[in-house]
């Protein structure tokens, strides 16, 4: 069996910046002000968050609690301005449909984020969350979720055979090969593409307008 780890922002789906805004809102809930000069691309939310709360973790549960509500509060925004990008339905179709892919998210989010804005683009389907790794399981580095995937995947399915992680990062490839699974980058994303090149994925997808091609990349041993 082979798994299939989708990134969510920049590789699947386009929120329209609801994302950013929703964490904005929850650090001012919590703290009271505006964070500063927080780099989001590649990054968990346990991360980002603590690079907002400067390293100090006592309010990083309520910061998390309150970003799924600020999340959900924009939903309808999010569905209304952003996108999934073009061909991702079709992939993730072309690939349900093989008995020897399972399919999930490997994403930064938290599970309950990431749960909805895949399901505000009508993406959900063709995804087995209960595999997936988040950005609130428990995790130091973004490789520390492949693991945590791939334990859920065998437990449910067997062994697996392999692993795939599709992103739109250079720190994506970094956290597959860290993990020693393949990488696929998409520049479908704000990445660089000199810097995808650097990163030396396995396979480099323009975007998903070739189904096959797609497919292909993904499902390449």
């Amino acid at each position: 069996m082979l798994l299939v780890l989708w990134d969510v922002d920049g590789t699947l789906v386009h929120t329209a910046g609801h994302g950013r805004f929703a964490f904005e809102e929850a650090f001012r809930t919590v703290v009271g002000r505006d964070p500063v000069g927080v780099d989001y691309a590649g990054r968990t939310d346990h991360q980002i968050a603590l690079a907002m709360l400067e390293g100090k973790r006592d309010h990083l549960p309520r910061v998390l609690d309150e970003l799924a509500g600020a999340l959900e509060a924009r939903k309808e925004a999010m569905r209304d301005e952003g996108h999934a990008y073009p061909g991702v339905a079709e992939v993730l179709e072309a690939l349900h449909g093989r008995d020897d892919v399972v399919q999930s998210l490997l994403t930064g989010n938290i599970e309950s984020n990431a749960a909805l804005k895949v399901s505000a683009f009508g993406l959900e389907r063709r995804l087995d969350f209960e595999v997936g790794a988040y950005g609130s399981d428990p995790h130091e580095r973004r490789s520390d979720l492949v693991a945590v995937a791939r334990e859920r995947a065998a437990t449910k399915y067997g062994e697996s055979t392999g692993a795939v992680l599709v992103g739109d990062t250079p720190l994506d490839v970094q956290a597959a090969h860290e993990a020693q699974a393949r990488a696929v980058a998409v520049m479908t994303g704000f990445a660089d593409r000199r810097a995808l090149i650097r990163s030396r994925p396995e396979a480099l997808l323009e975007d998903y307008s070739d189904t096959a091609a797609a497919v292909a990349a993904i499902t390449s041993t």
